[in-house]
């Protein structure tokens, strides 16, 4: 079994890959859900449909989120009569989202609900929101006070100047039972996809269970540097480095997560970091992490689990 940490569009595209090298015995997809929010009375999960609908086929290829072949009736309306139109939800959209918020109501956890639209979207390989109970990113900025992460990252599009972050609920999280089995279970290695290291990956390690697991591992941990060249291939990653006084280079997220991960995979646009990121006692991939394509995904999963199994025989760092 291979675990994967996955979050937003960088999570998504590796996690298409990983699909197509291992079949569903020998992966689950682990994604993230701080971003959660209620909106409009309706219970929206950006990265677990991101995922979902990139896994499926129909993501929106322009935007990076939403479904493709999209039309946006119900937001024209519902502005034109006055009400919040910042956060898009498109026609399709809302299907998930109404189905989502019924079950919900009715008591049944985000993980069956999540089991249930991906098995209606014929995603075979098992998807697994961190928790069944509400955990919810704040994002603390210069201007002082908390904001919540979809008001900070949609509505003001991420322009206040972050000062930290907060996780409310991850103490209290509620691990899913197929999670939990996996955390009991023996695992050959995760993989933290290339998503934002500080609001995609953070949250899930925020969760006790998950980070106990991972603090007395047996196994390697792998992380795909989701900086190249200095920037993020999408999103405000480097833009959130650079204002926390980080290094926004693939060097900067190693000493980000520290003994968390064991090897990296970067790009070749920053070969010239192999060394320095070796010099931290890490091992590292060198190789192409561009995923414009599902054919450059399928080809950088195959790497990334052949560089896992390499390691697999190594004993990884003590967490800190």
């Amino acid at each position: 079994m291979i675990v994967a940490l996955a979050g937003g569009v960088g999570g998504a595209r590796l996690a298409v890959g990983l699909t197509a090298v291992l079949p569903p015995s020998e992966l689950t997809i682990v994604v993230n859900t701080a971003d959660d929010f209620e909106h409009h009375g309706l219970s929206i999960s950006p990265d677990l449909d991101t995922v979902m609908y990139t896994l499926a086929g129909i993501a929106n290829p322009v935007l990076g989120w939403g479904r493709a072949d999209e039309t946006w009736n119900f937001m024209s309306v519902l502005g034109a009569l006055g009400g919040e139109s910042w956060f898009r939800l498109g026609d399709r959209d809302l299907a998930v989202h109404v189905l989502r918020t019924e079950l919900l109501r009715k008591g049944v956890p985000l993980s069956e609900i999540t089991r249930r639209l991906m098995s209606r979207l014929a995603i075979e390989h098992p998807v697994i929101p961190m928790s069944d109970s509400p955990v919810r990113t704040r994002v603390r900025t210069s201007e002082g006070g908390e904001l919540a992460f979809q008001d900070y990252f949609v509505r003001l599009q991420c322009k206040p100047r972050v000062t930290g972050f907060r996780f409310a609920g991850s103490r209290k999280a509620h691990v899913p039972p197929e999670l939990r089995r996996i955390l009991q279970g023996p695992v050959e290695a995760v993989v933290i996809c290339p998503s934002n290291p500080y609001v995609s990956v953070a949250p899930i390690l925020s969760v006790g269970a998950i980070r106990t697991w991972l603090r007395k591992r047996t196994f390697p941990v792998l992380a795909v540097s989701p900086i190249v060249g200095g920037n993020a291939i999408k999103g405000p990653a480097a833009k959130m480095m650079r204002e926390l006084g980080a290094d926004s280079t693939a060097l900067g997220v190693a000493r980000h997560y520290g003994d968390l991960v064991d090897g990296w995979v970067i790009d070749k646009a920053d070969e010239k970091l192999q060394r320095p990121i070796e010099r931290e006692g890490r091992s590292v991939l060198v190789t192409d992490t561009i995923m414009k394509t599902r054919a450059r995904s399928v080809a950088l999963a195959k790497r990334v689990v052949e560089f896992a199994r390499s390691q697999a025989g190594h004993s990884p760092s003590t967490a800190s």
